[in-house]
């Protein structure tokens, strides 16, 4: 079956939608790495509510959750692309998957940066 484009405006965004949100759950369910975030996202958000952070605390946190799914995210499809290519270890190949794990750390260290400034205070 070949792929055709929707090029009605309504329509294609939904099927694109649809897309993402499939990926996502795929994320979600296949990858370990991202489950973990996935539920540190949730734990946090469950803090949020039971410290009664500000709105700039929201937005601060919900930004920081996002930023690590996404390039936890994006760090999967380099690594699956990088197996798809060259199944065996490489150099080459295991440089690129570590400059995008090296990625995935920058985001967490923001991350847990963030949850600290936001929540040391609520304990002290």
């Amino acid at each position: 079956m070949e792929f055709q484009k929707d090029n009605t405006f309504f329509t294609g965004r939904l099927k694109s939608m649809s897309y993402a949100f499939n990926g996502a759950v795929k994320l979600i369910r296949t990858e370990h790495s991202i489950m973990v975030q996935f539920s540190l996202g949730i734990l946090m958000t469950i803090a949020g509510f039971y410290f009664h952070i500000s709105q700039t605390e929201w937005l601060c946190q919900t930004v920081a959750i996002g930023l690590v799914l996404s390039v936890e995210g994006l760090n999967t499809a380099v690594e699956k692309i990088a197996d798809f290519i060259h199944p065996n270890y490489h150099e080459r190949i295991g440089f690129i998957k570590d400059i995008a794990a090296g990625a995935v750390f920058f985001a967490a260290m923001t991350a847990i940066a963030i949850g600290l400034i936001i929540y040391i205070p609520k304990f002290i």
